[in-house]
């Protein structure tokens, strides 16, 4: 019998309906009486092993087929196995109660696997084509992964005015002025005869003076135009986030006949 457990590994697991469930992990034996009770089945490659019940189940043709009696869903919905692959008491008392089997009964009759190798009902083998025919499909899955899609939009980051004021300042400016200076000419008289006769007494003679002087004045001019214009200046930014991506891993593949392509 221990040959015919070990040829369940790697096995697909089918429902009564034909539905793939998924494939045997490890096979689990009563202490007591040694049947084949329950079988760990990888429903996916993220998701944790579930435990399937192999009462009522058979083995087809294809060694590689195992058909048990619960619905894909139930197995669903079923209490995982946890991580140490140990089934505690409690955990098998709620697998019993969850898949409605009777304790005492839940070993896999392998005489029945006699008695399925010796004849297939037709509808049978018809399903069995037809699961065979999409296993292909069955094991691909889609491989995502997120990526960073950078827009641009244009936000009001401050403002810019013109503001104007008024300070002093001193300036000095220097003018060319002229002025009037009283200097004395003194002339020789050499004809006295026309000069006619001199009197002798006090005399004043007066000069008027001249002088330029400045005038300040202050006028308001023009002398620049200032305005604000805005110039567009190229730069570059550098953005950093973190992004998921899935891995595709493989069991129970030999390593010469993975795909090179695997990622």
């Amino acid at each position: 019998m221990t040959g015919m457990l070990e040829e369940l590994i790697g096995s697909a697991v089918y429902s009564p309906e034909g539905d793939k469930i998924g494939k045997v992990k490890r096979i689990y034996v009563d202490n007591t009486s040694g049947a084949p009770t329950w079988v760990s089945v990888t429903t996916g490659m993220f998701s944790g092993d579930s435990l399937v019940p192999l009462a009522g189940a058979q083995l087809r043709h294809d060694p590689e087929a195992l058909q048990v009696r619960v619905e894909k869903e139930e197995v669903k919905t079923a209490p995982h196995l946890e991580h140490d692959g140990l089934i505690s008491p409690e955990a098998e008392r709620e697998l019993f109660d969850h898949y409605h089997i009777d304790p005492n009964r839940a070993g896999m009759d392998m005489g029945g696997k006699q008695q399925m190798r010796g004849g297939r009902r037709p509808d049978e083998q018809t399903r069995l084509s037809a699961d065979q025919g999409r296993r292909a499909d069955d094991q691909g899955m889609v491989r995502s992964e997120e990526r960073l899609a950078v827009n641009k939009q244009n936000e009001e980051v401050g403002h810019a005015r013109l503001h104007k004021y008024v300070v002093t300042e001193e300036q000095t400016v220097t003018v060319p002025t002229t002025h009037e200076e009283v200097r004395i000419e003194r002339e020789p008289i050499t004809d006295r005869a026309q000069m006619g006769r001199a009197d002798i007494g006090e005399q004043e003679a007066e000069v008027t003076l001249h002088e330029e002087r400045v005038m300040v004045q202050k006028e308001t001019v023009p002398v620049e135009r200032v305005r604000l214009a805005v110039d567009e200046v190229q730069d570059e930014q550098t953005v950093t986030d973190t992004v998921r991506k899935e891995r595709i891993e493989t069991e129970g593949v030999d390593g010469d006949r993975r795909d090179p392509r695997r990622r």
